[in-house]
């Protein structure tokens, strides 16, 4: 299955057990092989360590997205101290 990209921005998101998350607002692209691989909770800091606590804290590895519909429903969310 394939969707734009700017067709998620903003969509809330959920755990597959009903509790909300936040808000999609920003996303990380693997080039390489052309996928998302997270999704932000919030736009990424411009500062190195900022970035790397919100990687770790505010975003969801997009492996773990199980449907994409009118929400993102997720097995899990963030986890504070990565996932």
């Amino acid at each position: 299955m394939s969707t734009k990209l700017s067709r998620l921005y903003g969509l809330d998101i959920f755990t597959d057990s009903g509790k909300f998350i936040g808000t999609a607002q920003d996303f990380i692209v693997d080039f390489e092989s052309g996928e998302v691989s997270r999704i932000l909770l919030e736009a990424l800091p411009s500062s190195k360590d900022d970035a790397k606590k919100a990687l770790r804290d505010k975003s969801i590895m997009y492996k773990n997205v199980k449907s994409v519909e009118d929400v993102i429903v997720v097995t899990k969310g963030p986890t504070p101290g990565g996932q």
